[in-house]
């Protein structure tokens, strides 16, 4: 490991790649810490006190921590990650953009700039959105926003929807000219950046026996599995194997060799804990509306849907598996590759070539995204259960009943105060992943040795 670090110092043009990424995450985190002219950053920390472990500080984790201060960063590159996940949508349903799909890189240059267009329209609702809600908010020590109106209104727009811009460019920049990732080195850094303070948190409960050692032990024991489950899964793959047959054109031979089609276990990735999740926000928005607090009954209702609510982790469970299904089918369709298949004379052995390879990787398809969709949502809701616990007796009729026979630790949780696994693992290990499997592939291109002797590191789609 050691010596494969000495490698990239060695090679000069991946030193260059490795050092301007690092110098592009840099700019991205001073400017997390640049403040919005006309917020009161001691009432938004106050305030955002008063909103911990819930949605709000859900965002601000990937965000690291810009969008509590409310700095020019604030809305992070969720805008732009939110616009190509639209755009992946529409390419299935909009013939336009699907047929700018198959033209190669102008296509893609043009659906790319497409998606830059949809990020700054994003960014212009979600900044003015901010600007009335914080107007509206305040802490402990007094109101959020010194002097409401159109002027800070405007300010705000202009400022987040600059920030989130930069991002985006910043991002690009790293894709081309770094190593890595560009828009997910910048969520990785963004999540990574709270994990020192958190550790150095739970050590300073642990001395101050607010904590045992024993809910040390087993955190630690907990982080293992967990990431060792996310590089199991993610890695995974189910190999089709696919035999093309031999055709003469001429005085050529063509076909005759076996190769194989991989499907992964997580196909969908970590898009349908956000879709999922984006959906649930909508009623917890809608409950800190004027109109919404006024009436009863609605109030009881949305919550039951506040975030770590025992209906609120069913709903959310039941979510990501309903958006793992629906991804798949929109990026994989398995009559097209079956098809496409056809069309070059490859056929899977023992499995007649048409309607038949479709239905069978329909099938294995089917299996994959089950078990996917179960691992995603088990470790998405893993956090929610360590934190707080099931928060069962919040339930109606069942609830205290349901409280007094399950083990403590799952119904009041472990009182952890960082938010532990989850999403932000699945992200920051698959980022780590993808990372270094492109500076290896790097490394062995030039005949050095990797990070791992004897065998390869593969990422995610490795």
């Amino acid at each position: 490991m050691i010596q494969a670090f000495k490698n990239i110092w060695s090679i000069p043009e991946l030193r260059l790649r490795v050092l301007f990424t690092l110098a592009m995450l840099a700019v991205y985190r001073i400017g997390a810490h640049i403040p919005t002219p006309g917020i009161d950053s001691k009432a938004l920390l106050s305030f955002f006190e008063q909103q911990k472990g819930g949605i709000l500080g859900f965002v601000d984790l990937f965000s690291g921590g810009a969008f509590s201060r409310l700095t020019i960063f604030a809305l992070g590159i969720m805008p732009y990650i939110t616009a190509s996940i639209i755009l992946q949508l529409l390419t299935v349903v909009w013939p336009y953009l699907e047929k700018l799909s198959k033209e190669g890189e102008s296509g893609r240059k043009r659906i790319t700039q497409y998606t830059r267009y949809g990020t700054v329209m994003l960014s212009l609702v979600q900044s003015f959105g901010i600007s009335l809600f914080l107007e509206q908010q305040a802490g402990q020590l007094g109101p959020v926003v010194a002097t409401p109106g159109w002027g800070f209104r405007l300010m705000t727009v202009l400022t987040l929807t600059t920030g989130t811009a930069f991002i985006m460019w910043l991002g690009e920049q790293i894709s081309e000219r770094g190593i890595g990732n560009g828009i997910s080195l910048i969520i990785y850094a963004g999540i990574v950046v709270g994990f020192p303070n958190a550790v150095a948190g739970t050590l300073v409960d642990l001395q101050s026996g607010q904590i045992s050692a024993f809910t040390v032990i087993i955190l630690i024991a907990l982080m293992v599995a967990v990431v060792a489950a996310i590089v199991l899964v993610e890695r995974a793959q189910r190999r089709i194997p696919i035999q093309y047959a031999r055709r003469v054109v001429g005085r050529r031979v063509y076909g005759g060799s076996a190769t194989y089609l991989p499907l992964r276990v997580n196909t969908a990735g970590v898009i349908p804990v956000i879709f999922a999740s984006s959906m649930l926000a909508i009623p917890q928005t809608l409950g800190t509306m004027g109109w919404a607090q006024n009436i009863g009954w609605l109030q009881g209702a949305l919550a039951q849907l506040n975030y770590g609510e025992p209906v609120y982790n069913l709903l959310y469970f039941v979510g990501i598996i309903f958006f793992c299904f629906f991804y798949v089918s929109i990026i994989f369709n398995p009559m097209d590759q079956a098809d496409n298949m056809k069309k070059y004379g490859g056929y899977i052995p023992g499995i007649r070539p048409g309607k038949k390879t479709a239905e069978y990787l329909d099938r294995i398809l089917t299996r994959l995204t089950t078990g996917g969709a179960i691992y995603l949502g088990l470790i998405s809701l893993l956090p929610m259960i360590l934190i707080g616990g099931l928060r069962l007796q919040n339930l109606p009729v069942i609830g205290e009943t349901l409280d007094s026979i399950l083990p403590a630790f799952l119904t009041q949780g472990l009182n952890l105060k960082f938010f532990f696994g989850g999403t932000s693992l699945l992200i920051v290990v698959g980022v780590a992943m993808d990372t270094v499997q492109q500076i290896e592939a790097q490394l062995v291109m030039r005949h050095y040795e990797g990070f791992m002797k004897g065998s390869r590191m593969r990422g995610r789609r490795g």
